[in-house]
């Protein structure tokens, strides 16, 4: 499963330089799932995606994230463990140094089909079966 991890490491390599521009890696159809926290929702197709990914970090002052760990799955699916970083524009609150997030991708030909983004990674690990 190698490729899928490349991919999702490279992904990871812009996100950690601020760099959100880049999209190339994800299927036209994607299907982007915010699974937890206060904005839950599913939504399916690139410029979805792009928009309310957009919408989302335009609401923080400094957002950034670095990724802590990654672990292969099986069936395509590639689990980043997170740490985020930032400030709420319109609350001033702020993302603590033990908040840890985490992203599911599933891979599929060479692009991300599935990106579901969750704010507590205790949430992702019981939607995956696994412990904490």
């Amino acid at each position: 499963m190698q490729p899928e991890l490349d991919l999702v490491r490279s992904i990871y390599a812009d996100w950690e330089r601020g760099d959100w521009s880049h999209a190339e890696w994800a299927d036209a159809d994607i299907e982007f799932v915010m699974a937890d926290g206060p904005d839950q929702r599913t939504i399916r197709g690139l410029p979805a995606m792009a928009r309310v990914w957009g919408e989302f970090l335009t609401a923080w002052s400094g957002y950034a994230i670095t990724a802590e760990e990654f672990r292969e799955l099986g069936d395509g699916r590639v689990l980043a463990l997170l740490h985020a970083s930032g400030r709420g524009k319109s609350s001033g609150v702020g993302i603590t140094a033990s908040d840890r997030g985490a992203n599911i991708f599933t891979v599929r030909d060479g692009a991300v089909t599935r990106l579901a983004i969750y704010f507590d990674h205790r949430n992702a690990l019981a939607d995956l079966g696994l412990a904490s």
